[in-house]
């Protein structure tokens, strides 16, 4: 087992001291039951509850989307509750994530003792799959086909339980699930953190259970509680990326030194140490990478469903020759994501060192600034999201009054009337989280370049701004365009 660089127990262990404050862990009611041994496990069931009921649904109901469980729960609901829980508490989903059951279940059947390949332990892995993912649900109309959706769901449990039946750790987490690296990303944005509690009591830690996992004293070999599986060492943890909020270490801490506290959010993208499981976020392209899919991936993802797209469909099928909508939504997909983000950040950069008088290289300081625009590209996914939820709140209620009638329980006629606030109450909504997106973004941009630039700061922050700016003009155009209501009764 890698303890990604643990020092040997017989040393104290170096700590990131930080100003103790509100935990979670220690609010009454809340707190028992999350420290609870058996919490996650209970949400994990109740999730899987109703990944079950989605994947029944989705094969053997109603075709039709908006008369269907699988189809509207998870492009309209599921989505805008996550989104929802990520900017308000954090990782929590990935916590109470079903696909885990899965991955234990492989790990009783084959008991794998193989390391993850050295070559795939990065971000690289995943973000083509959230490509992939982002691309499949356009080209085959995810959002339209109950089925598909069902298929989808299923290949998600499938992937978790292959790729943790033949390695160990937590490998389908960290370097292959593209939900999973949505929530990493969007929960640098959250006001909650999983940290030590005293700086104090692990510098004089010795068993570093937190990483290694408690052993039971009558059998050394034996775990009856582990640690961190995804490689962050607590004590040298920086932030949220790669945690998933199981609390493990809190479980397996024998001095009860864990906390669930608050935390300034986005502080962790201004600052650069090394990071237990990661390094420097600095050297880490891959890193980078994904947060670029995750800022421009929203307003791609935004402009699939507004009106304008399909003439400029249209306009680039002529032009390429084609009346394939792969090819097209190819081309797009790859102007979107690769050459748009690589053309604006290399502009940006250029004029950003020139305005500084630095000789710094270009490709190092478009990385680090990168990380600038996730706090706008969960602003966009938000505000995004809020709209289809808001719009179809209670859409859910007749279809499943009518997945009720079917399986002979009475829940009353459908009531097909039901929707949710009108699109004038929700665009206020909408446009307030772009601006918090806005200031956030322009807020770690500023801190990026003090950092950096301490002399040029100012100048340094110009060019970025005005890139900032204009993704936000963007997004803003973007929404006031009307909107299909995918999956409800409503579009």
């Amino acid at each position: 087992m890698s303890l990604a660089g643990v020092r040997p127990a017989a040393e104290p262990v170096a700590v990131r001291d930080r100003p103790r404050g509100l935990d979670l862990l220690r609010v009454p009611g809340l707190g028992p039951f999350l420290r609870w041994r058996h919490a996650r496990l209970a949400a994990q069931l109740g999730m899987l509850l109703v990944a079950l009921a989605l994947v029944l649904h989705g094969f053997l109901g109603p075709q039709l989307a908006p008369r269907n469980l699988a189809t509207l729960l998870t492009w309209v609901h599921y989505r805008g509750l996550l989104v929802a829980v990520l900017v308000g508490a954090g990782n929590v989903f990935c916590a109470a994530c079903p696909l885990l059951l899965a991955r234990d279940l492989s790990r009783r059947l084959f008991a794998p003792t193989r390391r993850f390949p050295r070559a795939l332990r990065n971000k690289w892995p995943a973000v083509a799959l959230f490509v992939v993912v982002l691309f499949a649900y356009e080209a085959l109309d995810l959002w339209g086909s109950p089925a598909g959706t069902a298929v989808l769901i299923l290949a998600y449990f499938a992937a978790a339980f292959l790729v943790d039946a033949f390695f160990t750790r937590a490998p389908f987490c960290k370097y292959v699930c593209p939900v999973g690296q949505f929530n990493f990303v969007a929960s640098t944005l959250s006001p909650l953190e999983v940290r030590v509690r005293d700086a104090d009591v692990c510098t004089t830690c010795r068993t570093v259970d937190c990483i290694r996992g408690r052993r039971d004293p009558a059998e050394p070999d034996r775990v009856v509680q582990r640690g961190c599986e995804l490689d962050l060492f607590l004590p040298r943890k920086v932030g949220n990326l790669d945690c998933t909020f199981c609390l493990d270490c809190a479980h397996a801490c024998p001095h009860d030194n864990v906390a669930l506290g608050a935390r300034v959010p986005g502080e962790e993208l201004t600052v650069d140490p090394v990071r237990s499981g990661l390094g420097r976020l600095s050297k880490r392209r891959d890193v980078t990478a994904l947060v670029l899919v995750f800022a421009f991936g929203a307003l791609l993802n935004a402009f699939g469903m507004v009106s304008p797209v399909y003439a400029f469909q249209a306009w680039l099928a002529d032009l390429l020759g084609t009346r394939s909508e792969t090819a097209v939504l190819g081309v797009l997909f790859a102007v979107g994501l690769v050459v748009e983000p690589v053309a604006l950040l290399s502009l940006t950069g250029v004029a950003a060192l020139r305005l500084a008088g630095s000789p710094e290289n270009l490709l190092r300081h478009a990385g680090r600034f990168a990380f600038a625009l996730a706090p706008l590209g969960l602003g966009v996914w938000t505000a995004h999201y809020a709209f289809h939820l808001l719009t179809g709140l209670w859409t859910f209620v007749p279809v499943l009054q009518l997945a009720a009638r079917d399986l002979g329980i009475p829940l009353g006629d459908p009531a097909w009337g039901r929707g949710g606030l009108s699109v004038a109450a929700v665009q206020p909504i909408e446009l307030g989280l772009l601006f918090l997106g806005l200031a956030g973004s322009l807020g770690v941009a500023a801190r990026l370049a003090q950092r950096d630039f301490p002399a040029a700061w100012k100048r340094v922050l110009l060019p970025w701004g005005a890139l900032i700016a204009l993704m936000f003009a963007a997004a803003v155009w973007l929404l006031d365009q009307p909107m299909e209501l995918r999956g409800t009764f409503l579009g």
